[in-house]
């Protein structure tokens, strides 16, 4: 065994000193992977908050981003391309974000389908003069500026199709069950959100695209006995009825628009310039020798019996009154294209002239016209006054012998007959884009807006 040596004075000291550092530095150790462990754990708290931010700042931002960068679809419904709305679609990307209504955020209401979608079981409403209600909701859904909290939205669309309910004896839409169709689905949104309440619709949309917008009815009389109603007077309309002096069918807030054609009808025929013009002024539709109908009401003012009469045996005339299925590829062969009033004063055949290169002739006092500031339609169409029909021939001759060929230049610049067509999707430049730039221009309607600038007064 090895021997026991008593402890000196200075051996126990240094024995007593060494005892008492061992706990002290096991202490010390303690708290070191104590910190070190602490330190871990707070890193990882802040790279888990950092990620998270990034994270949810990133997918805010993409509903304000560029006016053209896709959104993830929350639809059933089918979009259509043609091969050339295919390729404008493919130019949007060349646009910046202080286009026309990059920072204009819409808010699409996810309404049951008996509103909308229920009705698209029958074909005619995808492609009738009215279906501008269809073609909008549709390409709003894929809008890059679609919002999905409704908190962070300029306007509300509200998305009610009413020109889909055709009549079965004559084939055109019925509008009798209109207005309790878009009361029903005002209170179904104001009862499950409050957005329509707190501003009284003052930042919701409706599409009204018929013979006289928000009265809801082809007669005018009837129209403005009626009125707009009362629910919808405070909201947004984006309509085709348009007339320069006061009128109760466009009393409430509105942007004009032009009827719905398809955008197939450039692909089907060669381009304006390029086409044979052999007819020197082109008509085809109703046209009636007594104008006056059962209902005492007389069509087209007269304006369109009178032309019959004066020019049904012009052969620089081609007037036609029975329908046809290929009208466009007369439209297409013409120089000039009447665009006389029927009930209402707009017409698609406007539209399909500007497609199709054929100078219009707007024969509709006080008409106004979608989108000034980008067709100027001074440039590229002829007004007509109605008392004026019996001289219909001299004018279009004094303009042949004159300016014709700077009207068809102008008329001819494809970017005027773009804004007049909806694409599928939408593209830079067409009907909806200049539908959304005007209602970039009403942002002061804007709750959301007034609260961040803190104005006090609703204007």
């Amino acid at each position: 065994m090895p021997e026991l040596r008593p402890c000196t004075l200075g051996c126990c000291a240094a024995s007593s000193r060494h005892m008492k550092l061992l706990p002290r530095r096991a202490h010390l150790r303690h708290h070191h992977d104590k910190a070190l462990l602490l330190k871990k754990y707070y890193k990882w708290i802040l790279w888990s908050a950092l990620s998270i931010y990034l994270f949810f700042s990133t997918s805010s931002s993409s509903s304000s981003s560029s006016l053209f960068r896709p959104l993830p679809l929350r639809t059933s419904l089918r979009l259509k391309t043609t091969p050339r709305a295919l390729a404008e679609a493919q130019q949007l990307s060349s646009l910046t974000t202080s286009s026309a209504a990059a920072s204009l955020r819409i808010y699409v209401y996810e309404l049951p389908s008996s509103y909308n979608r229920d009705w698209l079981s029958n074909p005619r409403c995808r492609n009738h003069l009215f279906a501008s209600e269809v073609v909008i909701h549709e390409a709003l859904l894929e809008y890059p500026g679609r919002v999905f909290d409704p908190n962070e939205a300029d306007f509300f669309f509200v998305p009610v199709y009413v020109s889909c309910n055709f009549s079965t004896p004559n084939g055109f839409p019925a509008l009798h069950h209109a207005r309790p169709l878009i009361s029903s689905a005002v209170r179904f949104i104001s009862t499950g959100l409050p957005f329509w309440n707190r501003s009284r619709g003052r930042d919701h949309v409706f599409v009204a695209s018929h013979d006289f917008g928000a009265c809801f009815h082809a007669m005018e009389d009837v129209a403005i006995a009626d009125g707009i109603p009362e629910f919808m007077r405070e909201s947004v309309i984006l309509q085709t009825f348009g007339v320069s002096s006061p009128h109760p069918c466009q009393q409430a807030e509105h942007v004009l628009i032009p009827p719905y054609v398809t955008p197939d009808i450039e692909e089907q025929w060669p381009a304006p310039e390029k086409a044979k013009r052999d007819i020197f002024a082109f008509f085809r539709g109703k046209m009636e020798v007594h104008p006056k109908n059962i209902s005492g009401r007389f069509y087209s003012k007269r304006v369109r019996t009178e032309i019959l009469r004066r020019y049904g045996g012009n052969k620089k005339f081609y007037l036609q009154r029975k329908r046809f299925d290929g009208y466009r590829a007369e439209m297409a062969r013409s120089v000039f294209c009447l665009c006389p009033l029927g009930w209402a004063p707009w017409s698609p055949r406007l539209v399909e002239a500007v497609a199709l290169g054929c100078v219009p002739v707007v024969i509709a006092d006080d008409i106004r016209l979608p989108f000034p500031d980008a067709l100027r339609w001074p440039e590229i169409s002829l007004s007509v006054a109605e008392a004026d029909v019996g001289r219909l021939e001299e004018i279009l001759d004094r303009v042949a012998a004159t300016n014709l060929s700077a009207v068809q230049r102008n008329l001819w610049d494809p970017a005027r007959r773009h804004a007049l067509l909806f694409r599928h999707p939408m593209a830079a430049g067409d009907a909806t884009w200049h539908a959304l730039r005007a209602l970039e221009e009403k942002l002061g309607r804007s709750l959301r807006r007034q609260l961040q600038r803190g104005d006090a007064a609703w204007r």
